[in-house]
């Protein structure tokens, strides 16, 4: 319902206007400057925008959506507090799809649940085609309230009036201006600097500027818009039918289309998760001879502990992720049974978790034997952490089974947010630095290259372990500080990882 207190048009053009100068702060803060402290500022202003303008749309919160903006902000605030290359792209692209779904749950009209495809399709339509329908109204509402032959006479006095009124002021100003530039050497400084910063500011900046702001702020103004003044799409229009004399209103709904689900008969459910489980059963027993062993040096005849840990990881973490989807299926497919093929089905999910449970521990031994051998980086860093997120996935599914009425589905967009802020929290580049530093003192390897390429994040851990070494990383701390950049020294671009890091280096190296 629309909110009476403001009328439309007026509360459009608050809405428009609020949206452009979101728009010029915005290319204030990013136009030119890397992401710092500007990036979690820019968020919650933007949050307050949308929410002001929409609050009449705003559905009853729900915990998933406080933790889902707690989940947002919190992503926002890395980019003023970590300087990881990896989560620094990443998020550039994770951070506004999370805005979207989650501005789409709390203000869509179609109150979309949390299932996936249902959320994501609102969102899909919210952004296409609900927001690029108000990219028009803009200029509709300054020629509705500004000009056009519908402009009253009061309004043209008042604009008259303006204009005799800055007539009058600019060679007052000049005067004014000239006497306090003649009081004052600070205002005559400032005053002087004006034509060098128009100088500076070339003509191709100042139309790319100015493009920045017209775009951003119609995009946010329709992104907006959509939700206050939506329409309604109906994307599978139903086939009209000719009614004919007699027919029943039983007969036309037995001719519509019916909406899509996926049932599978429990028999055949029973016969395919039989046949799975027993080749994994198979698998996982033959595996037992060596799994617990290879630690301790048992291993398959004729492995060394390379082959071992390469060989067939990526294929088991395939196999753990497809045996996820096919338990999400069996979860939401399944037909009317009786009580005792249902508790049939029901043992045969829970083999399929145990099974999928060993083979994912059997992929992290393996991965753990690998980087003892070749040393810890990224993405086996990752991978090892979205093993262990597949693994809690599998215990809520496992917790679904027999529980109908579990939630899953908030359950696993909650431990989804979880699992990623905790990713980009706990300091990937620090465990992976401090792991490779332990695997020196035991094996006298280092990748002296590669901790070169880690984040300002863990320089200082480099710079206390090169003074226990007696300058072993000198020469690279030194090629880091001689490189430093002088780009973010504006405040938008400040960000705590890379000063604490650059004090760190300037302290090294002037003792």
């Amino acid at each position: 319902m629309e909110d009476q207190t403001v009328p439309k048009p007026e509360r459009a053009l608050q809405a428009l206007g609020a949206a452009f100068l979101l728009a010029v702060l915005n290319q204030y803060l990013f136009y030119g400057k890397m992401p710092g402290v500007s990036y979690p500022l820019f968020v919650c202003l933007f949050y307050v925008f949308v929410l002001h303008f929409a609050k009449d749309k705003l559905r009853k919160p729900a915990v998933v959506s406080y933790i889902w903006l707690g989940a947002i902000v919190l992503l926002s605030l890395t980019y003023a507090l970590f300087a990881n290359w990896f989560f620094f792209g990443l998020n550039l692209l994770v951070i506004p799809a999370l805005i979207l779904l989650h501005m789409t749950y709390m203000l869509s009209y179609k109150l979309p649940s949390l299932r996936g495809p249902l959320l994501i399709g609102a969102a899909a339509e919210h952004f296409f085609a609900q927001s690029l329908r108000h990219w028009g109204t803009a200029p509709r509402i300054i020629r509705r309230i500004f000009g056009g032959a519908k402009l009253q006479d009061e309004r043209k006095q008042v604009v008259v009036k303006v204009l005799i009124g800055l007539g009058i002021s600019l060679p007052l100003l000049l005067i004014v201006t000239s006497l306090l530039s003649s009081a004052d050497g600070v205002f005559h400084e400032l005053l002087a600097g004006i034509p060098q910063l128009l100088e500076r500011l070339s003509f191709g900046e100042g139309f790319a500027r100015l493009l920045w702001v017209l775009l951003l702020g119609t995009g946010m103004f329709g992104l907006l818009w959509g939700f206050v003044d939506h329409k309604v799409y109906v994307w599978n229009p139903k086939p009209e039918l000719n009614m004919e004399e007699g027919s029943s209103a039983a007969s036309l709904n037995e001719l519509l289309p019916g909406p899509l689900t996926l049932k599978v008969d429990p028999v055949i459910l029973t016969t395919i998760l039989t046949v799975i489980n027993t080749v994994y059963v198979l698998f996982v027993s033959l595996q037992f001879s060596y799994l617990f062993g290879a630690w301790g040096g048992i291993l398959p005849e004729g492995s060394t502990y390379a082959d071992y840990a390469r060989s067939g990881f990526f294929e088991l973490i395939l196999v753990t992720s497809i045996n996820f989807v096919l338990l999400l299926l069996s979860l939401h497919s399944t037909g009317p049974a009786a009580a005792r093929l249902r508790r049939i089905v029901n043992i045969l999910l829970y083999i399929l978790v145990l099974c999928s449970v060993i083979m994912l521990y059997s992929a992290y031994s393996r991965l753990a034997l690998y980087e003892e051998a070749y040393g810890y980086t990224y993405i086996r860093f990752l991978v090892h952490a979205f093993m262990i997120f597949l693994g809690l996935l599998l215990v809520l599914a496992a917790v679904r089974i027999s529980r109908v009425q579990f939630p899953l589905a908030p359950c696993c967009l909650a431990l989804g947010l979880f699992s990623y802020v905790l990713i980009n929290y706990i300091g990937m580049d620090h465990i992976i630095a401090k792991q490779n530093i332990q695997r020196y003192e035991t094996s006298g390897i280092l990748d002296s290259s590669y901790l070169s390429r880690l984040s300002p994040d863990v320089t200082p851990l480099l710079i206390g372990f090169s003074k226990q070494e007696n300058g072993k990383l000198d020469a690279v701390l030194r090629e880091k500080w001689e490189n430093r950049t002088q780009a973010a020294r504006t405040w938008p671009s400040f960000n705590v990882a890379k000063a604490r890091a650059e004090r760190a280096l300037e302290h090294y190296f002037a003792e």
